[in-house]
């Protein structure tokens, strides 16, 4: 199989695709939050700038703001799970949410803020593909409020088949295709809003503008692993640091601390000072 070089997963072609192409990503949303696509009114993207300046920082997030029918929704895709993933999603709705109270306004003004995560590994330990979470009371189960929302899309618990009349199932084994193949065959299902978007994405991986950024946060990802690397190495060479001291401090010779430590004679020498 040949492997795709970018996927829909890739932050920079995402939030290229769906900009430049607003009416996928209006359908993308439609099909997401389980509404008709006639029922979708008003549609605006707020942040469909990506500032060259911003792609090599690693803090940067890819994600695409809308405003739908009046509430906010926030769309995102996420590759690696870092372990705090449910509270950086609060984190990003609180910001959001917050954000939209303008001096002099009521709380009761904030609009709903909903989040929509597509996610490339599993998070909760259910069989379903799909969560949607609000805040309930635990015990009655009573809504606190609807102006909080959550969809969480995990791609790696999608049914191995799916049918060219499910579109929320075919828009995301789009974003879980890896290979050529797996793009060909659902172009195959000959579904027009799925050979557009598949078209959409070969023009923009083939465009100098989408290498460029991609090649920004490339080096953004190969720099943030850099220092992780450089910070665990000097994490483990303090550690030995530290047993070497209680070794010398236990009166131990110099070379029974080599033989546990892995350390020079001269560094351990120089501990002594």
């Amino acid at each position: 199989m040949r492997k795709l070089e970018y996927t829909f997963k890739t932050d920079t072609l995402f939030k290229m695709l769906f900009v430049q192409y607003p009416e996928l990503l209006k359908k993308l949303v439609a099909d997401l939050l389980g509404i008709p696509l006639e029922g979708i009114g008003q549609f605006v993207i707020r942040n469909p700038e990506m500032p060259p300046e911003n792609l090599g920082d690693k803090f940067c997030r890819l994600d695409i703001n809308m405003t739908v029918n009046g509430q906010r929704v926030d769309l995102e895709v996420q590759v690696c799970n870092e372990g705090d993933y449910p509270e950086r999603v609060m984190y990003y709705w609180a910001r959001e949410f917050s954000s939209a109270l303008l001096t002099g306004q009521g709380y009761s003004t904030l609009p709903r803020t909903i989040v929509i995560s597509i996610i490339d590994f599993p998070l909760f330990e259910c069989e379903e593909y799909h969560s949607f979470f609000q805040p309930l009371e635990v015990t009655r189960h009573t809504l606190l409020s609807d102006k909080m929302g959550f969809h969480f899309f995990e791609l790696p618990k999608l049914p191995s088949d799916v049918g060219e009349d499910d579109m929320l199932l075919l828009w995301l084994s789009l974003f879980k295709a890896e290979t050529e193949e797996e793009l060909e065959k659902i172009k195959e299902m000959e579904v027009p809003v799925m050979s557009q978007a598949i078209n959409a994405y070969y023009t923009i991986t083939a465009s100098s503008e989408f290498r460029e950024k991609e090649r920004l946060r490339a080096k953004a990802r190969h720099d943030e692993a850099q220092a992780l690397h450089n910070a665990r190495r000097e994490a483990k060479q303090e550690e030995k640091f530290e047993i070497a001291r209680h070794m010398i401090s236990d009166g131990e010779p110099i070379e029974k601390i080599v033989r546990y430590t892995g350390l020079t004679k001269e560094s351990i020498e120089n501990l002594k000072v």
